[in-house]
């Protein structure tokens, strides 16, 4: 799931939201390194060709070679298996029974997969469990956890090493590995990589390696057409290679787009024919890693592939932004907050991303269109901050001329919110840092019919 950051240069008719923000930003004096925090932001495992086991539910006393493995292939492994984010593997019967319960009370909760938004169907690798998956799996547990006939147990998944989409077009990657200490605060790395582009040229999708999955939280990569980045890392390097920052999505710096993101489970694909992420010569990418310690030290080297497309694209992605920064969210309230953003003109919509804080419990989106019908975009009724997605959608969404988005979100500011980070509840405003709050849905775009 790709997402981009509008340029200032390619504004259709009328100011970019994200143009605003900028802004916005280079009036605050507190400018620094924590502009729309992301904090534990995560994608969804995608798919992996183990279908749904309908029928399963109806048996008395379901086994994991029968029943349960087929679920944890497709919508744990991805994550759950060594040298992969997971703090265990699900890979194997003697793995599921020693976790059985965890797994049980986990699903039960809808805790586990970690998909946010409701509805089936709508996004691209869509990561739920079913009501009677569910059911199965607690039936599973309750009766000792079987195993079942070894016969019927499906392979293990097999995980790619190599690149998704191929030998990328040019590789970027770091002068040198960096250590990563076994205890400390998280780390925020930034890369500067120059692309010495003579000419402007067009991506058509970007994908990454981690060197080491057990540490490489996410990656946000930051684009940067001005050259700032390299005075940042001149004034922050540490030796280590690149530089720190404070954490959240921003680099030190305000960068010109975002261009792609990484996190477990990423599906690497390539844009829609047509559409490309455009480089203009001299632009540096930057890539900032969340380094995350598992309790002892360890090394990573990171590569980033660039595929090139293989005309110029009609299209140029853009991220786009509905916001407010008049948020304001009174102490011990539950507020509901609104905003309607209009397209200026027809406009194609392949993804989209709510972002909020720790005060956030829900966000809804809906398109409505010129004839005043909706449509809605994605409904994430229980929000949580370390769980924020891309949802990409199957189907692009068109919006004619006149269209407009509405975004409905609420924001829970009393005791009763365990992840309050204020005690006593105290008022709430706009702010970068992780105990202020943001209102905040970015959604990826192309303009044009």
């Amino acid at each position: 799931m790709t997402v981009h950051w509008m340029s200032p240069t390619r504004t259709p008719k009328s100011p970019s939201a994200l143009g605003k923000i900028r802004k916005h930003m280079q009036a605050s004096s507190k400018m620094v390194a924590r502009s729309l925090a992301f904090g534990c932001l995560l994608l969804a495992i995608a798919a992996i060709g183990f279908s749904r086991n309908d029928a399963a539910h109806h048996k008395a006393k379901p086994t994991f070679a029968a029943d349960v493995a087929p679920i944890l292939y497709r919508s744990c492994v991805g994550c759950h298996r060594p040298g992969e984010i997971g703090p265990f593997s699900l890979i194997g019967y003697d793995n599921a029974k020693k976790w059985s319960k965890m797994i049980a009370t986990t699903t039960a909760q809808r805790v586990m997969p970690p998909w946010k938004a409701t509805g089936h169907g709508q996004f691209l690798d869509e990561n739920t469990l079913t009501d009677d998956e569910i059911q199965l799996i607690q039936n599973w547990q309750a009766n000792g956890a079987p195993r079942g006939s070894m016969k019927d147990e499906p392979k293990p998944p097999v995980f790619t090493s190599g690149w998704t989409l191929g030998e990328p077009d040019l590789i970027l990657k770091p002068d040198k590995s960096v250590t990563v200490a076994a205890e400390g605060k998280d780390e925020y790395r930034n890369y500067v990589m120059k692309t010495n582009f003579a000419e402007t040229r067009y991506l058509s999708a970007i994908d990454c390696k981690p060197g080491n999955k057990a540490i490489v939280h996410h990656m946000v990569v930051f684009l940067d057409e001005k050259g700032a980045s390299q005075a940042v890392e001149k004034k922050r390097g540490d030796g280590k290679g690149g530089y720190l920052t404070d954490g959240g999505i921003s680099p030190g710096f305000i960068p010109d787009s975002i261009p792609y993101i990484w996190v477990p489970g990423e599906r690497a694909r390539h844009l829609p024919e047509g559409v490309g992420i455009e480089l203009k010569p001299g632009a540096t990418l930057v890539m900032q890693i969340h380094y995350h310690r598992d309790g002892k030290p360890e090394t990573d080297l990171t590569r980033l592939g660039l595929y090139f497309a293989k005309s110029k694209p009609k299209k140029i992605s853009e991220v786009e932004a509905v916001l407010d920064f008049g948020l304001k969210v009174p102490a011990g309230q539950v507020t509901t907050w609104e905003k309607t953003y209009p397209l200026p003109v027809d406009a194609t919509i392949y993804s989209i991303m709510p972002h909020m804080h720790l005060l956030g419990q829900s966000m809804k989106a809906e398109l409505i269109l010129p004839d005043g019908s909706k449509r809605d975009l994605v409904d994430v009724e229980k929000y949580e901050y370390n769980w924020q997605f891309n949802y990409a959608f199957k189907e692009p969404v068109k919006a004619p001329k006149g269209s407009k988005l509405h975004v409905t979100a609420t924001y829970d500011n009393t005791t009763a919110n365990p992840r309050n980070p204020h005690n006593p509840p105290a008022d709430v405003h706009w702010g970068e840092q992780t105990t202020d709050e943001m209102f905040v849905l970015l959604f990826t775009l192309t303009y044009g019919q």
